[in-house]
């Protein structure tokens, strides 16, 4: 399918259901609804290996995935062989907006590279379209490159609002003890641009981002770089590797969400606009006119 046909290709459960069986195929992982309890007790372990340090406990339990699942929320689970290597849950909003939180997801470590996660989404996709519904929103932390590109390029996710300490002090084995910046995105399940992303055909980005100027770099000594500029389009780049500044210097790591915040954030809370994210690591900020 060429780039033209996903995008005039008209949503719809059958889709959707065609697009999410070849993403699980191409990852080699068969994906399904979970309802057993023994199911939810394996996704409450890999999240904990997952998301945890040694002792502590997984960040959902077996009683609340249950609970979603007899509510009728989305609770999926990627297996390859018996293996349980992946899974995503979330719950409905309000009635009148059509629409699903998807709370949380993840992947084994081991199954990297292989697309898991893209086709845990495009199943969720799926199955939102056979509920009926527009949109699946989700937060992600801003500051992590791979999930950036991962949310606005590879499923075409749109961003809407910037959140500081959306949900406080966490002090996990992937956060570490700062503050919990997140951007929230939307996912339009009709949308042309999403049909085309799910088929792994995305669209190119949007406005001249060749025009834009850096508002935030990185610096020799690996700090952010803040760059005065009223230009209207502009550049916001991230530190090569978050996690791991969070783990060895978590001063130089509280800097960076700050910097972020007071960029990327900024751009957000004025009315500006995420037009596109790039390999290079930097977001490109349509904000609006400026003065």
């Amino acid at each position: 399918m060429s780039m033209t046909d996903a995008a005039a290709f008209r949503a719809s459960p059958e889709e959707a259901s065609d697009a999410a069986i070849a993403a699980a195929t191409r990852a080699g992982v068969e994906i399904r609804l979970l309802s057993e309890v023994s199911d939810f007790a394996r996704v409450a372990a890999l999240f904990q290996s997952i998301w945890t340090k040694q002792g502590e406990t997984s960040p959902v339990n077996v009683e609340t995935l249950r609970a979603l699942s007899k509510a009728g929320s989305y609770v999926g689970g990627a297996f390859e062989n018996d293996e349980l290597v992946g899974a995503c849950f979330g719950f409905f909003a309000a009635p009148d907006q059509r629409a699903l939180h998807s709370h949380i997801a993840g992947v084994s470590s081991r199954m990297r590279g292989r697309s898991v996660g893209f086709a845990l989404k495009v199943h969720q996709r799926a199955w939102a379209l056979e509920e009926g519904l527009d949109e699946i929103s989700w937060t992600f932390d801003p500051l992590i490159s791979r999930n950036a590109h991962f949310n606005l390029v590879k499923l075409a996710a749109t961003p809407t609002s910037y959140h500081r300490n959306f949900y406080g002090h966490m002090a996990d084995a992937l956060n570490g003890a700062d503050d919990t910046d997140r951007m929230l995105v939307t996912w339009y399940v009709r949308d042309p641009r999403v049909v085309a992303a799910c088929h792994e055909e995305p669209f190119d980005a949007a406005g001249d981002i060749a025009a834009a100027e850096p508002l935030l770099g990185v610096g020799e000594d690996l700090g952010p770089l803040r760059h005065r500029t009223d230009a209207r389009l502009v550049r916001v780049a991230l530190p090569r590797d978050i996690e791991t500044l969070r783990l060895t210097e978590p001063a130089l790591a509280t800097a960076w969400r700050l910097a972020l915040r007071e960029t990327l954030g900024s751009s957000l809370e004025g009315g500006g606009r995420v037009l596109s994210f790039d390999r290079s690591g930097a977001y490109t900020i349509d904000r609006g006119e400026q003065g």
